[in-house]
């Protein structure tokens, strides 16, 4: 053979090797090679703050975690729906399943991760016994955690709901308001910011704790709903047919490990509780 043709022939086979390493298989598990990179959504407090936790456990297994903020209820599931995320961390699985069957959107739950006990705040009145006849009280306007919040006040005694209604309950479902409780709907990010202009308001633990941090608000709370056979544990979503992904595994992992129950029971005072 020319020797020619034999440098040019063995160039060549030099050059595919070397390209065939640098290319890394698709099928390759978390933490072969370098690490893979997850996008995940999440609201800031805690959610953001409980992946930053979990982020150096999944590094390990080989998974880089980046964090997207958001400071709403929508975007994240429809950046996730359209494929901007890998996953997100900010909801419970009853405002996924009414979200994703109102917009066709194909999410999934791929694991529980904590609980946000919902509760009654007030900056005017210490104790539930002192809201007035016609207090106006705030509750969050989407329709979950609406309903999430008219039995807790039905749970403790200021209002009846209709028998059976269950988590679908709407103010509409009301049907005993012995103290005339003046109810209104509002965006949920929007209660911390206008809880001194009404008399108390149900709100999620996620922006109480976000305004107590950034707007250093101080409250009472009034009453808490139990975390006991509780159906609203935040979860991490994905789409449907992602929840075996090796890296979404990697990260569920870190998510529910020892060393973020630590992170968690720590942090919160109680207003935020592990759900694993």
């Amino acid at each position: 053979m020319n020797r020619t043709l034999v440098i040019v022939l063995s160039t060549l086979l030099l050059s595919a090797v070397v390209l065939l390493s640098g290319c890394k298989k698709s099928d390759e598990p978390a933490g072969a090679g370098s690490p893979r990179t997850l996008k995940v959504g999440a609201t800031p407090v805690p959610h953001a703050e409980i992946l930053r936790a979990a982020a150096p456990l999944a590094e390990r297994e080989g998974v880089k975690i980046e964090i997207v903020e958001f400071t709403d209820y929508i975007q994240p599931n429809i950046a996730l729906s359209d494929g901007q995320l890998d996953a997100n961390y900010f909801q419970h699985v009853p405002y996924l399943e009414r979200f994703s069957a109102d917009r066709r959107l194909a999410l999934a739950s791929a694991a529980t991760v904590h609980l946000e006990p919902l509760a009654l705040y007030s900056t005017k009145h210490a104790r539930l016994e002192d809201l007035p006849e016609a207090a106006q009280v705030t509750l969050p306007a989407d329709p979950t955690n609406a309903s999430r919040a008219l039995q807790l006040l039905a749970q403790q005694g200021l209002l009846r709901l209709r028998e059976g209604v269950g988590i679908a309950a709407t103010v509409s479902d009301v049907v005993d308001n012995p103290r005339k409780l003046a109810l209104r709907e509002i965006d949920a990010e929007q209660q911390p910011r206008t809880l001194a202009d009404v008399d108390a308001a149900v709100i999620n633990g996620n922006y109480f704790l976000e305004a107590q941090k950034n707007l250093k608000l101080q409250a009472k709370m009034l009453a808490r709903e139990s975390a006991t056979d509780n159906p609203y544990a935040n979860v991490l979503a994905v789409r449907k047919g992602d929840e075996g992904r090796p890296e979404l595994q990697a990260l569920i992992k870190a998510l529910r490990s020892d060393e973020v129950r630590r992170f968690i029971e720590s942090s919160y005072g109680g207003a935020v509780v592990p759900a694993f």
